[in-house]
């Protein structure tokens, strides 16, 4: 529907069109699956705004991670877009005096992208958090160059970790925890977004790792743990750790973080490999401090991500998104 409509030479793509690529651009990641997002199509541009109602305060008081949910978002609205044939323009943070205004896109037809991109957009749908044990990446020498280069695209640097720092990291990860395991108002803010059934937030039990999955997993965030039985028997998490970092600790930083950990996902998902994000190693100031010892520059870490193979096909059923009309006001007449 969205190729056709730009096929035929409209300027812009019309509500339908927009309804069909936000479907798919939907499925990016955010803090605790929260979906802090709110879009407007006024009939020519698409806005993108945050949602204040989803700020998590506990986890995410300066909303440093919502806006990186919110740039995890972009990047995916602009490949399902260019996918289905429309270039887009973004002005991002358009006006300083919203704060919550993130971005701008604007549009023109793109009626032959490169079927690269149409990839990307197919690889969305295959994309999800792997809290388990994983093995370590297949052909990882071989692809970590582009990976590095689609997040130096977005003016953010990647690091990859070595196996040295390892323990550091664990250790943080596990002081990062303990600083958070007596804190009620944060464990019940956890709670409230995770562990439950049939609805379309939140992160669902099949999504979480047993007892004995966690255990194997040394950086990690402490979510409730899964009921039911082992699905991953590997020893040993042997996943990459990659370290998303930018400049400054600003919100345009932030945006800019979140198009670039899109990005990186969808190229390491799209050469086989599973992914997961963690944040809540960055979001104490003590932890952040033990990764930016880690890499070189001044730099500010923003993301950590796991990346490995899984040991064996592990379908997951895709993790809830929200309604397209909860997300998607259209204004246009």
């Amino acid at each position: 529907m969205t190729a056709e409509n730009a096929r035929a030479g409209s300027a812009v793509p019309d509500a339908s069109a927009v309804a069909a690529a936000l479907q798919v651009a939907r499925r990016a990641p955010s803090l605790h699956n929260s979906q802090p997002w709110r879009l407007i199509f006024d009939g020519k541009r698409l806005h993108l705004y945050s949602d204040p109602d989803r700020l998590l305060p506990m986890a995410d008081p300066d909303g440093r991670q919502q806006v990186i949910s919110c740039g995890a978002l972009l990047h995916h609205i602009r490949t399902a877009f260019a996918a289905n044939g429309w270039h887009t323009e973004v002005v991002r943070l358009p006006d300083p005096a919203r704060p919550r205004y993130l971005a701008a896109l604007a549009f023109r037809p793109w009626p032959d992208p490169p079927e690269r991109i149409r990839n990307q957009a197919r690889i969305i749908g295959r994309r999800y958090s792997d809290r388990l044990p994983m093995d370590a990446p297949d052909g990882w020498d071989a692809l970590l160059p582009g990976v590095t280069e689609v997040a130096r695209a977005c003016e953010i640097t990647l690091d990859d970790l070595p196996d040295s720092v390892r323990d550091r990291l664990a250790a943080a990860s596990d002081q990062a925890a303990a600083l958070r395991r007596y804190d009620k108002p944060y464990q019940s803010e956890l709670r409230w977004w995770t562990g439950h059934f049939d609805i379309s937030e939140g992160i669902p039990p099949t999504a979480l790792a047993t007892t004995a999955e966690a255990g194997r997993v040394p950086v990690r965030r402490d979510f409730p743990l899964a009921p039911g039985t082992t699905r991953r028997t590997t020893a040993e998490d042997r996943a990459r750790l990659l370290s998303l970092s930018s400049s400054g600790d600003t919100p345009a930083q932030w945006l800019r973080t979140g198009e670039a950990l899109s990005a990186v996902l969808l190229e390491c998902t799209g050469a086989g490999l599973s992914t997961c994000p963690l944040t809540h190693i960055t979001e104490l100031p003590a932890a952040r401090r033990v990764i930016a010892a880690l890499i070189p520059g001044h730099l500010r870490p923003q993301v950590v991500v796991r990346v490995g193979s899984a040991p064996e096909p592990d379908p997951v059923p895709p993790t809830p998104r929200l309604p397209i009309e909860d997300i998607l006001t259209i204004t246009a007449e």
